[in-house]
């Protein structure tokens, strides 16, 4: 895990096992792949000039500079210094923290989230950043349940959401998590790959 000021100090996790990212070749900031594509598509689709949106989770900042694209005012969260830092880099205003929890009331016209959605045993689990970034917990839906409890806070009156989930994590029980706090939903996007189907959840208000 890297050190708060976003260096790479520290090549083991805690228990001394070598980090996730060394041990699948990866970067230690997510990088964009279909998942980040089909939402940062969707965005572009959904935001206008002079929206107010939220890329929670921004990783490198590839969904938050789709926004802008399209001439939406995009910020970037995420709990990662590492990827803080980068999506800084990348030309994203970002903020460190969890989920929407550092921003006001009805801040937002869309929130954009393409979280860890893999499921992930307790004992498979790496401590460091780019496991936040992949595992989803036991069923995928590690931190989509309390960004479906807290999202509905900083959304503008006829704000809405988009949620990239997979097959994997079960979007309908997603859709029923989410009606239970007073969240309507559609399907907005799909695209399906060898081993899963990537969706675009859309949610407003009931």
């Amino acid at each position: 895990m890297g050190d708060e000021d976003g260096s790479d100090a520290g090549d083991e996790t805690d228990d001394g096992r070598p980090a996730l990212a060394d041990q699948r070749g990866v970067e230690t900031v997510y990088q964009p792949a279909e998942d980040s594509d089909l939402l940062a598509r969707t965005v572009r689709e959904r935001a206008g000039p002079g929206e107010r949106v939220l890329d929670v989770g921004t990783g490198s900042g590839y969904v938050a500079v789709a926004a802008g694209e399209v001439g939406a005012d995009a910020v970037g969260v995420d709990l990662s210094p590492l990827a803080c830092r980068e999506a800084r880099d990348n030309g994203v205003a970002v903020v460190r923290g969890d989920l929407v929890d550092p921003f006001c009331d009805d801040a937002f016209d869309l929130v954009a989230f393409n979280p860890p959605y893999l499921p992930t045993p307790d004992d498979a689990e790496w401590d460091d950043w780019m496991e936040h970034a992949l595992s989803g917990g036991e069923d995928g839906r590690r931190l989509v349940d309390p960004f479906l409890d807290s999202v509905e806070r900083v959304l503008a009156p006829d704000g809405e959401v988009l949620l990239l989930v997979s097959s994997l994590t079960d979007p309908d029980a997603v859709r029923a998590y989410a009606r239970e706090r007073g969240l309507a939903s559609e399907r907005v996007a799909s695209e399906r790959h060898p081993y899963e189907e990537l969706v675009v959840l859309r949610f407003v208000r009931s």
